[in-house]
């Protein structure tokens, strides 16, 4: 990255499941900020809108430009239903992600990441941004392809440490095959490798793609450092993450400890040092805590290039949180009844998770307790190896398959089935047996108990309030 390249001061949060949908990132990229799409299950939540009737036609209108029609022929027949789905029936689903899987299942995921990215360019009329998370390993190399087939200008990624990313973009600009080491619980290096070839899903691979900036998300200096000297490709920024951000956390350093309300402590050790980050020499960007002008004004103070916000831009008009929802929480919020609990057991993955306390969510222990333990989706399973094969688990699918695949039951207590959940939180909920709907999570960072005092009153508000607000001069007093 060359220091003439214009660098944005904000860069909006690639939060959730289709909670950063093209709609937000292209309203932030309209107003002169980086707009960060979410590519987290959106193959999943791509097929699901077509059955939901592709309100608007954005969808259909973005797969026109696709450069295989008869990929986009053969996805709309299976998936478009011009009068939508029935409100009890349950969605069509994909085939669950495997080491090995189908031409057109890679291809609907290249599909579905290239029309969200093409739809928030397009709309927004500049750079957009995609973001993946490390640990949702299977599909991340056909998302970050589609995401490239459209032109995506920013790559953001965390949950887990991206290291051979740079390399991998490489491969895919130059459209070459690229791969990606399979993490396999237990093994330092597993010798499985993940593999898309753009040749063998049909694509053509004579004209080179542009190459976007890749940002991983640290919260450690250590990690900060090693990918900014070790990383093959290379990398052309840091977002320093901090503990109080929405989502998935970084598990604190050290000896894990637990307060009253069930949430890992975090200490000195958690600290990153700022002058270290920068003397590495690469623009950076700070997230978590950073949604008010003063908190934006002394990031710039600390030689940060900007900052990343997300949960500012989770509740306004243009975010893929369903409506409803978006209402529960702004009446809460404005009536200083919003709490965040930093859940240290929720998440599969094992890492710290943001949950926002809220009634009719499974947040509630005694709402989830109701739920049928099902593995569906599988975004968030982990590879193991038995009996020298490659085997998929998760904490939260029933409790007898993951033991039976050398899990430990104590391993299964208080997790939950972020993917089913993360869906219903974006207004895709899958139908069960019985009508019963699956129900939402919400996430967001601590400063959602501060939300109320941004509302000012408001019930509602857009992308655009939230960048003149972060950005807004800081009044000194007289």
């Amino acid at each position: 990255m060359t220091a003439a390249m214009a660098l944005p001061r904000l860069i909006q949060g690639g939060m959730g499941v289709g909670v950063s949908n093209w709609c937000l990132a292209a309203a932030v990229t309209g107003c002169g900020q980086l707009g960060v799409v979410s590519g987290t299950g959106l193959d999943t939540l791509f097929v699901r809108r077509l059955q939901d009737g592709d309100l608007g036609g954005h969808l259909r209108r973005a797969m026109a430009h696709f450069p295989l029609p008869e990929v986009v022929t053969q996805v709309l027949e299976k998936y478009f239903r011009p009068e939508g789905r029935r409100a009890d029936a349950p969605y069509r689903s994909l085939a669950r992600y495997e080491l090995a899987v189908g031409k057109l299942r890679q291809q609907i995921t290249v599909l579905a990441n290239f029309v969200e990215v093409h739809l928030a360019r397009e709309a927004g009329g500049g750079p957009v941004g995609i973001n993946l998370l490390t640990k949702i390993q299977l599909p991340n190399l056909a998302s970050l392809y589609g995401a490239m087939l459209a032109g995506v200008d920013w790559v953001l990624m965390g949950a887990g440490i991206p290291r051979e990313i740079p390399r991998a973009l490489d491969e895919l600009a130059a459209q070459r095959p690229a791969t990606l080491q399979l993490d396999v619980e237990g093994e330092t290096a597993s010798g499985e490798r993940i593999l898309f070839d753009p040749a063998a899903c049909g694509f053509d691979t004579d004209r080179p793609l542009a190459r976007p900036r890749f940002l991983p998300i640290v919260a450690s200096n250590s990690l900060a450092t090693m990918l900014a000297r070790k990383c093959a490709g290379g990398v052309d920024g840091l977002v320093v993450e901090l503990p109080v951000a929405g989502g998935h956390n970084a598990p604190p350093r050290g000896e894990l400890q637990i307060n009253q309300r069930g949430e890992p402590v975090y200490g000195e050790r958690d600290r990153v040092d700022l002058d270290r980050i920068a003397a590495l020499g690469l623009p950076f960007w700070l997230a978590g805590g950073y949604g008010t002008p003063a908190q934006v004004e002394a990031a710039m103070a600390s030689g940060a290039a900007g900052v990343q916000v997300g949960t500012l831009f989770a509740w306004c008009r243009e975010s893929g949180i369903a409506d409803e929802l978006k209402r529960q929480v702004i009446a809460a919020a404005l009536g200083g009844q919003l709490d965040v609990v930093t859940d240290a057991v929720a998440s599969p993955t094992g890492f710290p998770f943001k949950v926002v306390q809220l009634p009719g969510t499974i947040s509630e222990a005694e709402s989830y307790a109701r739920r049928s333990r099902v593995c569906d989706l599988g975004y968030l399973r982990s590879a193991v190896r038995l009996d020298g094969e490659i085997a998929w688990r998760c904490a939260a699918e029933p409790v007898a398959d993951f033991v039976a695949k050398g899990g430990e039951e104590a391993g299964t207590v208080g997790r939950k089935c972020l993917c089913n959940a993360l869906l219903a939180t974006a207004g895709h909920p899958q139908q069960r047996p019985r009508s019963e709907a699956e129900a939402p999570l919400l996430t967001s960072g601590d400063e959602l108990r501060e939300l109320g005092g941004f509302l000012a009153g408001r019930t509602d508000y857009g992308a655009a309030d939230v960048v003149a607000h972060l950005l807004a001069p800081v009044s000194v007093p007289s």
